[in-house]
């Protein structure tokens, strides 16, 4: 039974977690091409973490209601979409506005949940899911016996990347604070401190040849540290910032730093290669093929979970009406898993 009022929470503007509101309102409707979405389930991800900082790269204007990914049942459809998709559970990727119990999106963004998948099993690998899968297959084209090097493979996305990556055949380094060793080991990988300050040379001391592949979210000093990591032939993947989520100053800088570093690497002729990888590249020069890739993908990675390839722990399930225990829970650093919002 759904609720007759939308129930979201609102980012004011640069707050402390519990400086979210929340706000009541009536159920939207859905317009053309759309869908109404009751949340299942929403994720707490690291892009909420930097918003509320004002640090994410292209995070709209304050205030807004965050939410980077979400799961639920299709309440209401709008002209042009198909109505036997009403009741069924649905996965979506929106960036923000995912943290509400309604959620209005385009029919062609909502991607189907297989059954005998959960609401909050499906969401822990939403964005997670995709973000791994993409710089994976799609940009590292990471293969059996190849050795990968992840950062923070306890993390949301971590984790991921660790099951998926030995899935394919590889073999995986992956960075943790040492008392996520044992749930990093669990997952097939050789954890590294990085806290020791010595990650080169750790990873060199277990891949004296270099590594084929290294996934990095930290930015700053991590990937010049992950490029001199590569053996030839190899590919980095940097995907964030995390170095820099407490700075203030221009939000768009660092990852244009990177940005930098990844096209001059790739000018040098040394068999290397490195990307930034964007979850929304393409989305706005080609919606259809976005879409195509997005739900393709999806659905490998719902796969993999069915097959028991991919498991994704949930460290608590809190209310929407909890939001602020829950970004401040996933902030501390102390859980392995994703933090869900529930209804």
């Amino acid at each position: 039974m759904t609720s007759e009022r939308l129930v979201e929470v609102v980012l004011p503007g640069i707050v402390e977690p519990e400086g979210l509101q929340i706000r009541h309102a009536a159920v939207p409707k859905p317009g053309p091409g759309q869908v109404v979405i009751v949340m299942e389930a929403a994720g707490v991800s690291f892009a909420e973490q930097q918003m509320r900082r004002g640090r994410y790269y292209d995070q709209p204007p304050f205030p807004f209601v965050p939410g980077y990914d979400l799961v639920g049942r299709v309440l209401s459809t709008g002209p042009g979409v198909d109505p036997q998709t009403l009741g069924r559970r649905v996965a979506a990727l929106v960036k923000v506005g995912g943290w509400a119990s309604h959620v209005v999106v385009d029919a062609a963004d909502a991607v189907a949940v297989p059954d005998g998948l959960s609401a909050a099993q499906a969401e822990t690998v939403v964005v997670n899911g995709i973000t791994a899968w993409q710089m994976l297959h799609r940009r590292a084209r990471v293969r059996a016996g190849h050795t990968v090097l992840v950062h923070g493979a306890s993390g949301g996305v971590g984790s991921v990347l660790v099951q998926l990556a030995r899935a394919a055949g590889a073999r995986v380094i992956g960075t943790a604070s040492e008392r996520h060793h044992d749930a990093v080991r669990a997952l097939g990988a050789a954890p590294v401190d990085y806290r020791t300050g010595r990650v080169p040379e750790l990873v060199r001391a277990l891949a004296p040849g270099g590594v084929d592949a290294v996934f990095d979210h930290v930015g700053g000093r991590s990937v010049v540290d992950s490029w001199g990591l590569l053996a030839r032939g190899g590919v980095l993947v940097a995907y964030g910032s995390a170095s820099t989520r407490d700075d203030t100053g221009s939000q768009q800088w660092p990852v244009l730093k990177v940005l930098g570093r990844t096209w001059w690497w790739n000018a040098l002729p040394n068999g290397r290669r490195a990307y930034f990888y964007n979850i929304w590249a393409g989305r706005s020069l080609n919606g259809g093929r976005f879409r195509a890739r997005l739900r393709q993908d999806l659905a490998e990675v719902f796969a993999a979970v069915a097959r028991g390839e991919v498991t994704a722990p949930i460290a608590a399930r809190l209310p929407l009406a909890r939001a602020a225990q829950a970004l401040r829970l996933a902030e501390s650093g102390t859980v392995t898993g994703k933090v869900v919002l529930t209804p």
